[in-house]
């Protein structure tokens, strides 16, 4: 049974009376975090294996961010991109510099931000090569990039559309890792491919690395900009700083967002300069993108997480993982799959439980995140070790066992 506290309960009666209701939230209320481990209302401590989503890969309330936000809260909070600030341009250079260099930054406030950045970007650059018609942008079947309306068109997922259409044109979706399916949509009137490395949303589905290798030659032969949302993939959480740098395939143009300032609302459009150049002023924008505190922030997580070297931790710990997970599904009979790269996972179960075992995880206190019905995505902070993975699969266990 899952125990509620009181500040919980108030809370709830608040959420259900004021708030629109577009989540349908699980029951805890969590007021403090350290590393891997939240605490609710009432002192009860859980393994958190969602991480905000995979926004807080450093772990909760990691001190080197903490006192950056405070010495520059302390300062300056807001002025606007019209002037120069600290930390702005300094970020955008740690970023091109682990990017390989080439590059120019756009910052922004998320993900669905950096995305609809990329794909005005991806129709003027279009437009300059071959005329205002070349404007389509080809993504895959069961992407996910993010909830504006644009973004929400370039999502491979038509539940999550048929509420809102009509929709933009100028998107078309294709099976994942299918080069074939791929080759026959890119025309004279396509300006991009915008894909997951690792489809996160739509259930951690890798790309095939030949697959990735294949889109970026086509690409290159038919003139058209290779895009990689990045948004969950991106800051060590498969094992390098980028996803692409796991596949050797470079793309024109990649978005960040989620674990770029550790939790807070920050994205990042990073595009080659011969592209990024096709922007002029006035032609995006953002009011709070690229800020001195979430900026000072970013400067902060980004040196952390490269001096301890958690994007190896990724790699042990997500081998170990699926290692276990593996085993457990040998055991039980309940697995039809275990999936992933690095701290970036999924187990999807042979019958639709994958609901009841994440809202029975918390009562265990385990915070993990169920993808509809069959699977569980697991995405705990990059600080997770064997002791975490162990409590993890023994918990699984015990509840599927039963």
């Amino acid at each position: 049974m899952i125990r509620v506290g009181t500040r919980y309960a108030q809370t709830a009666a608040l959420d259900a009376e004021f708030h629109m209701h577009t989540y349908a939230r699980k029951p805890a209320m969590f007021v403090r975090g350290e590393g891997m481990r939240l605490y609710d209302d009432d002192g009860r401590e859980y393994l958190d294996f969602v991480a905000g989503i995979g926004a807080v890969n450093l772990g909760h309330s990691h001190p080197a961010v903490v006192e950056a936000v405070r010495e520059q809260i302390g300062r300056l909070t807001h002025v606007s991109n019209l002037y120069y600030v600290e930390y702005r341009d300094e970020l955008a250079r740690d970023l091109v510099a682990l990017h390989g260099g080439d590059a120019k930054v756009f910052l922004c406030n998320s993900g669905a931000e950096a995305n609809e950045g990329a794909i005005k970007l991806a129709r003027k650059w279009g437009t300059a090569r071959r005329g205002s018609a070349c404007h389509n942008i080809v993504t895959a079947e069961r992407s996910f990039h993010g909830r504006t309306l644009a973004t929400l068109a370039a999502t491979g997922q038509p539940s999550k559309q048929e509420a809102f259409a009509p929709l933009p044109a100028g998107f078309s979706h294709v099976p994942l890792n299918d080069i074939a399916a791929l080759e026959s949509v890119i025309d004279d009137a396509t300006c991009a491919v915008l894909l997951e490395p690792v489809q996160g949303e739509g259930g951690v589905f890798p790309c095939d690395p030949g697959y990735l290798t294949a889109v970026r030659a086509l690409c290159d032969e038919r003139d058209v900009l290779l895009m990689f949302d990045e948004v969950q993939t991106g800051m060590w959480r498969t094992g390098p700083a980028f996803a692409w740098q796991l596949y050797g395939v470079k793309p024109d143009v990649m978005c960040l967002a989620k674990s770029l300032a550790n939790g807070l609302p920050i994205g990042a459009l990073v595009a080659t300069a011969a592209v990024a150049d096709v922007f002029a002023p006035g032609d995006h924008g953002s009011t709070f993108g690229g800020g001195p505190v979430v900026c000072a922030a970013a400067r902060a997580c980004v040196r952390a997480l490269q001096d301890q070297r958690l994007g190896e931790r990724a790699v042990e710990s997500g081998e170990y993982l699926r290692a276990r997970l593996r085993s457990f599904a040998r055991d039980t009979g309940a697995v039809a799959d275990v999936r992933g790269a690095g701290l970036m996972n999924a187990l999807e179960f042979s019958e639709p439980i994958a609901d009841e075992i994440a809202l029975a995880a918390l009562a265990h206190g385990l915070v993990l995140n169920n993808i509809g019905t069959h699977i569980l995505r697991i995405l705990p902070p990059l600080v997770c070790g064997r002791p975490e993975i162990d409590t993890l699969c023994g918990v699984l266990y015990e509840l599927v066992a039963c």
